[in-house]
């Protein structure tokens, strides 16, 4: 799939929303003077996922992207293959319902049990076949420029966002050299990495040239969720565990983390990062104001 290239951020293919319906909500309170103030909270809602008739998961979400969602947590627990027919996505929106449908049954519905999601980026939700499909990842050995990683850098910090109204949110864009290209927010992380993923499924779109930028912390889950999507570089403001870094290691993977202005860690994939850019040339990273939504 050719994919359009963004000049500015009206040019995301998908983009944050602040604004949309349903996604936050003003709840009054006091502040630390005992004065009124109104906030912009994120909202919480469950999502059941369904694989033709068999009940997978239940995940807390934001609401948004239901479809895109359960693709890709599908597809990243390894219950989706690339070579599955989906031959239908329904969405019942009074129900908090997704039902994936394929043209067969899959080998996960005999075998599979119902597991809960939380918010709380994740726990429990490593499957032991992912940890096995990782014997099968091999990563293109593609370039990754410093200067693509300072311009994403200015670029997704600087988009409006859930996270700049409201905080209380993770974001994981998908990229492609020194452009974003689909940002996805979410209450857990794995969540926007599963919209992104469930994006690319739908659309056939490659992996192989891609980035991923998160948020939040290259946990062993963040890093086994990106190998698996085949996408060779992953990189983060946020920093690393040990685990991460040694799965990272194992699969090829290019991590990144502590990415703020100028500054940036390696502790994997070294060989694919071609230093373009004098880093004193960069500018420092601004200190950002206060976030939105607070009102007296």
């Amino acid at each position: 799939m050719q994919l359009p290239q963004p000049k500015d951020l009206a040019d995301y293919l998908i983009a944050p929303n602040p604004a949309a319906l349903r996604l936050t909500r003003a709840v009054t309170g006091t502040d630390q003077t005992g004065a009124e103030i109104t906030l912009s909270v994120v909202e919480e809602r469950p999502l059941t996922i369904f694989l033709n008739s068999q009940e997978i998961v239940t995940a807390m979400t934001i609401g948004d992207y239901p479809e895109y969602l359960a693709l890709g947590f599908l597809r990243n627990q390894g219950m989706l293959k690339d070579g599955d027919a989906v031959t239908g996505v329904e969405y019942d929106e009074d129900l908090e319902v997704v039902v994936v449908r394929t043209a067969s049954q899959t080998t996960f519905e005999e075998k599979v049990k119902k597991k809960t999601r939380t918010s709380g980026c994740a726990v429990g939700t490593v499957f032991g076949d992912m940890m096995e499909g990782l014997d099968q990842v091999r990563l293109p050995p593609v370039e990754l420029r410093t200067s693509w990683l300072y311009a994403l850098a200015a670029k997704i910090n600087t988009t409006p966002s859930l996270y700049l109204e409201a905080g209380a949110i993770h974001g994981t864009v998908l990229c492609q050299g020194d452009q974003p290209l689909v940002y996805m927010e979410d209450v857990g992380r794995h969540n926007a990495v599963d919209k992104i993923a469930g994006w690319m499924f739908k659309h056939g779109v490659g992996a192989e040239d891609k980035i991923l930028y998160t948020t939040g912390r290259l946990t062993s889950e963040m890093v086994i969720k990106t190998a698996l999507m085949g996408i060779p570089v992953l990189a983060s403001r946020s920093g690393f565990t040990a685990w991460g870094v040694e799965i990272a290691r194992q699969v090829g993977l290019t991590c990144i983390g502590r990415m703020r202005g100028r500054r940036f860690v390696c502790l994997s994939g070294e060989d694919r990062l071609v230093r373009d850019v004098d880093p004193e040339t960069v500018p420092e990273e601004a200190r950002k104001a206060g976030r939105k939504g607070a009102k007296a």
